[in-house]
Parts: C-alpha cells; sequence; structure tokens
C-alpha cells in the first residue's frame, strides 16, 4: 500500500481546472497538460496525447509523443504541421499541446498521458470547433406595394448551429414597424400591410457563440401598379409592331416583282414584229430593183446611156418630186468585169439635173 501510495503521489497533473474549450475555425487553441514529478519516478519519461473517436468501437487515435527524450508528431497525418507541443523540452513539466488552424474536424475529446515508472497519469479535454456564421445574404420575398405583406429573408451560408438571426431597422426611425413578427430561428421578418413609411434600409445580424455576419436589403413600397393599363399598352405596341412588319414585307416582295417584271421585258424578244428597216438596206433594195429592169435590156437599147454610174445611193426619200430631189454629180467607177461571170456588161444609168433617167 505504501508503494501505491507513493506512485500516487510522486506523479501529477496540475491542469485540471478547465476541460472543456470552444474554438472557432482557423484559430488556435493550448489544451493544457502540465504535471509534476518528484524523486520517487526514476523510470523514463513518456507523454502522449491521442483522440478518443466518439465511436467506442475505433480505436485511440495517437497524435503525438514525447519518448526517450524524442518527439514523435508523425502518426496523425490529418494534423499533420498543424501540432506541437507548447514547450519543445517536456521534460521541464509542461506537456501541453498547441493545434493550429483549426478546423471544424477537429472537434472531438482528446487525453493526455503521462508515464515515468512507477506513475501514470491521464486527463481528458472536450474540444468543439465552431464555424462562424459566414456568406449571409438578405433577400424580400412578395410584392411591394401598398397593403401587401413583406417578408425580410435572411440566411447565412455557413456557420455552426445554433445560428441565431437578428434584424434592425438603419434608416428613418430605426425601429421595427409596429406590425412586424421576428423569427429568431429561421431570420425571417414578417411586414403585415406594408405602407410606404415602412420602406428604407434593413440590416440582418447573424450569430452563433463563436462570430457574428451581417447584410443589409432596401425595401421601397410603392403603390399599386395598373395592371390593366399595362396589359392595354402591351397590346397596342404589338399591334402596331405587327403592322409594320407587315408593310417592310409588302414593300420588299413590290421591289422584287419590279425588279423581275423588267428582267424579263429586258430579255424578251418579239418574233411578230419586224426589225426596222436602215438607209443602208433601202438603198441595197432600191439599186437591185434597178439592176433587175436593166438586166432585159438589149445592147442597142443601151447605147443612149453614159457610163457614169451613180456617185451617191439614194435613200428611203427617194420618191420624192422631182423638184426635191437633189442633183447628183457624176463620177467615173469601174466597171466590173462581168465577163467572168458569163453574163453581158450593162452600163448604169444616170441621173441627170432635172430628174430623168438618161
Amino acid at each position: 500500500h505504501e508503494f501505491a501510495l507513493c506512485s500516487v503521489i510522486s506523479l501529477s497533473i496540475t491542469s485540471v481546472g478547465q476541460s472543456t474549450f470552444e474554438k472557432a475555425q482557423g484559430e488556435k487553441v493550448t489544451l493544457p497538460c502540465t504535471f509534476v514529478l518528484s524523486e520517487e519516478d526514476e523510470g523514463p519519461l513518456d507523454i502522449e496525447w491521442v483522440l478518443i473517436p466518439a465511436d467506442n468501437q475505433k480505436k485511440e487515435q495517437i497524435i503525438i509523443m514525447y519518448a526517450v527524450d524524442r518527439i514523435y508528431n508523425h502518426y496523425y497525418a490529418a494534423m499533420t504541421g498543424r501540432m506541437q507541443f507548447t514547450n519543445p523540452d517536456p521534460r521541464s513539466g509542461d506537456g501541453s499541446l498547441d493545434i493550429l488552424n483549426l478546423k471544424s474536424a477537429d472537434t472531438g475529446t482528446y487525453q493526455c498521458k503521462v508515464k515515468k515508472a512507477p506513475g501514470v497519469q491521464s486527463q481528458k479535454i472536450q474540444l468543439t470547433v465552431l464555424v462562424k456564421p459566414a456568406r449571409t445574404k438578405c433577400s424580400i420575398e412578395g410584392s411591394q406595394e401598398i397593403g401587401k405583406d413583406v417578408i425580410l429573408k435572411c440566411a447565412s451560408q455557413e456557420g455552426s448551429p445554433l445560428l441565431s438571426y437578428d434584424w434592425r431597422r438603419v434608416s428613418g426611425t430605426q425601429e421595427l414597424p409596429a406590425t412586424s413578427m421576428l423569427n429568431k430561428n429561421t431570420g425571417e421578418l414578417l411586414l403585415k400591410n406594408a405602407s410606404q413609411d415602412y420602406s428604407g434600409t434593413y440590416n440582418c445580424v447573424a450569430s452563433n457563440r463563436v462570430g457574428t455576419d451581417e447584410c443589409s436589403v432596401q425595401l421601397n413600397v410603392t403603390p399599386p401598379i395598373n395592371t390593366a393599363g399595362i396589359i392595354a399598352g402591351a397590346i397596342i405596341g404589338t399591334l402596331l409592331g405587327l403592322c409594320v412588319l407587315g408593310f417592310l414585307i409588302f414593300c420588299c416582295c413590290k421591289k422584287h416583282r419590279e425588279k423581275k417584271y423588267e428582267k424579263e421585258v429586258h430579255h424578251d424578244i418579239r418574233e411578230d414584229v419586224p426589225p426596222p428597216k436602215s438607209r443602208s438596206s433601202t438603198a441595197r433594195s432600191y439599186i437591185g430593183s434597178n439592176r433587175s429592169s436593166l438586166g432585159s435590156m438589149s445592147p442597142s437599147n443601151m447605147e443612149g446611156y453614159t457610163k457614169t454610174p451613180y456617185s451617191q445611193v439614194p435613200s428611203e426619200d427617194f420618191e420624192r418630186t422631182p423638184a426635191q430631189n437633189p442633183t447628183f454629180a457624176p463620177s467615173k467607177v469601174a466597171a466590173p468585169n462581168l465577163s467572168r461571170m458569163g453574163a453581158v456588161p450593162v452600163m448604169i444609168p444616170a441621173q441627170s439635173k432635172d430628174g430623168s433617167i438618161v
């Protein structure tokens, strides 16, 4: 019994004051574990921190350990680089543990074990990591018209429970309307039978045990909208738009038909109308008729004709009166070699000044 009593008295943990800690995500926490040794403790000093799982069927997870004058901190990968002994030399009697950049997954029960034969002592500490409210958004539900019910909504996208919401007015009288009803758990503020006096800026504050976050929204209560006038205006505008569209389509079709008609007329060749006669064709027909008449004459009848041919070809106005016909000056033209053609050479008559043929 004396040996048991000495072993208990020889080793004792002195940090027994606080056993529960609540911290916000991202912060730092120090889990205390101070102890006192005596001359009776002769064995090697071992300090061990373990995480006790919530499920009793799972084994304890070693986090960090001091043994044989060395520190071993590679057992728990989830906290690698985020944990350390508060005192670099735990032999001084301080085996406290620092956890940096806390995460919500770090929530759990931690146990500090100190061994120095023949004494053994341990202490459990409960750590809760809470998330501050964040990304809080405000919105308005319902019609912002006079006489209507309006609901102001507030919700945080992040944050550990229990979250609490509170609304306040930051403009005008800075007091909530008398008809307002607030639900702190859901963050909804109901404004019944809204009036223009309710207009203004409203602020919502979301909070839990480790922090707060807030957002604002602008409420503008207006008279009811004349929906009948809006519908009538929309109908009239639609009809006018259809009329303008129909007119544009008609103009485009008309222009297209005109271009098509001009193209057809331009390429149309009428076979029932003969082409117009030119001066050269009229003259050629006249000369041909005279040659046919002269061909029937005998050589004896051609003695009185001059050998000088026409110097000019008569025009379409050949059948004018002798007084109106112009006088043509004779010119010498070489006669064609008719012997090669198998015909009798003839002389082309000339016209005198009085218009008679000689």
